[in-house]
């Protein structure tokens, strides 16, 4: 546990602060918006992530990182389109729903035996 006192690097979104029962402590955390080839940022600051959410934590290759053909631009510029795309995924996914709910007898979301 020696280890985890220093400051281990965390990709480019925060530095891993404390390990305590795989509940992650980050600092300086940075979210990223994608859509296509440009990106936008969110300052986040510290950001806490439990345990039970944690599946994959690994290193990124900076190197690698920077070599990527993204364009940043201001988080104005990206959030309307970032927002109708979100818009437009749950519109898909209510059509989905449907279709499996009317025609292959699956449940809705979030209903009857959907607690997992």
């Amino acid at each position: 546990m020696a280890e985890m006192d220093a400051l281990i690097p965390f990709t480019t979104s925060g530095s891993l602060v404390d390990c305590v029962d795989t509940n992650l402590v980050l600092e300086d955390t940075v979210e990223r918006v994608h859509h296509g080839d440009v990106y936008a940022e969110i300052r986040k600051g510290v950001f806490l992530i439990r345990g039970e959410n944690v599946v994959l934590l690994g290193e990124i290759d900076l190197d690698a990182e920077d070599e990527l053909p993204l364009q940043r631009i201001e988080l104005s510029q990206i959030v309307p389109v970032h927002e109708a795309e979100i818009a437009a995924r749950k519109r898909r996914e209510n059509i989905k729903a449907n279709i499996l709910y009317e025609q292959f007898g699956f449940c809705r979301e979030g209903g009857e035996g959907d607690g997992y």
